[in-house]
């Protein structure tokens, strides 16, 4: 294996072209070797010395190619993964797993013992990093709560950057993406549970509504609300959203213990920043946790490429992956439809 990891990326939206590139770029240890899109105006935009192709096979092929990154809508991952580790390449697929169970253990059993992961970025932020140490060395006591409240405005005529004019919102399709608020930003939540506390959720019910937005799919909530509680006790609340206004506090995660409480505000998202605030239980005095500057794309993409090139492990088994989309997929299916 060379020791700069070569990636290629296949889906080249805006998780692609506003993260996941420059995440690249900014690793020393890493490069892009081709991306691959069904767009040829998408594969316009891409900078030079960077095979670009609408030809997945074609992609597969290339010498130098060390990893594969998927930024596809959701009901795309599985094809897209299934060639890549028939490949025999790791690879690193966009959140959630896919639009349906089915589709995610499929996956899981295309990629057998090869190296796979799930790109939940937020994983990485500095500030939940740091979180999880403070957990872990017991600055909160025991642990008892985590809060999170996720939500952004994403009304039907949406489209996210780099979409093309005849682009459509597939966010709230679930024919491709599975519903819509609850499975596009609770997965990031769930997901988190387990690296702040070391232990992930083993129960899960929700709430489900359609309450301000007219999606054309009946079946696209705008809002859900969850309640789930890990083996030892620990209970989490979480509020996703896509009516929530921009202009309104809609990124806060808590962990609340006996001796303190964590607050992290404007940390979930794809980006780097937002605040960590310690508050100590016997005081009430306010402490601001210092964390490092750089961005979870860039942690995520670094993390796998050391584990590609044998220098560490990748810590989140996909079958790990696999067990929390089933909880939140199945707790779905119990919910009544959106009124």
């Amino acid at each position: 294996m060379s020791a700069v990891t070569g990636w290629g990326v296949v889906g080249l939206g805006w998780v692609a072209r506003d993260h996941v590139l420059p995440a690249v770029a900014a690793d020393p240890h890493a490069h892009v070797v081709a991306v691959c899109d069904r767009d040829p105006e998408a594969l316009a935009a891409v900078g030079d010395g960077v095979v670009t192709t609408t030809d997945l096979a074609e992609l597969l092929a290339l010498d130098g190619l060390d990893a594969v990154y998927v930024a596809t809508p959701n009901h795309a991952h599985l094809p897209v993964v299934r060639a890549v580790a028939a490949a025999g390449v790791p690879v690193l697929c966009e959140k959630p797993m896919a639009h349906t169970v089915d589709d995610a253990a499929a996956m899981v059993a295309a990629v057998g013992d090869g190296l796979a992961g799930t790109a939940f970025d937020q994983r990485f932020h500095p500030a939940h990093q740091r979180a999880a140490d403070l957990v872990a060395e017991g600055r909160l006591g025991t642990v008892t709560a985590v809060r999170i409240v996720y939500g952004c405005w994403l009304p039907p005529e949406w489209l996210p950057p780099h979409t093309p004019s005849d682009g459509s919102n597939w966010r709230v399709d679930t024919a491709l993406a599975g519903g819509g608020a609850a499975i596009d930003l609770a997965p990031h939540g769930i997901d988190l549970v387990g690296t702040l506390l070391g232990e992930d959720l083993t129960s899960l019910t929700a709430v489900t509504r359609r309450r301000v937005h007219p999606y054309t799919d009946p079946a696209a909530d705008d809002s859900a609300a969850l309640v789930g509680a890990t083996a030892s006790g620990t209970i989490v609340t979480a509020h996703v959203s896509f009516c929530l206004p921009d202009a309104l506090p809609r990124r806060r995660l808590e962990v609340v213990g006996t001796r303190g409480q964590l607050v992290a505000e404007n940390t979930l998202g794809q980006v780097a920043g937002g605040s960590l605030t310690f508050v100590d239980a016997a005081t009430g005095a306010a402490e601001a946790v210092a964390f490092d500057p750089d961005g979870p794309f860039d942690r995520q993409v670094a993390a796998f490429g050391a584990a590609v090139r044998g220098d560490r492990d990748w810590p989140f088994p996909l079958a790990r992956d696999l067990a929390l989309h089933e909880l939140l997929l199945h707790t779905l299916e119990k919910e009544a439809p959106c009124p």
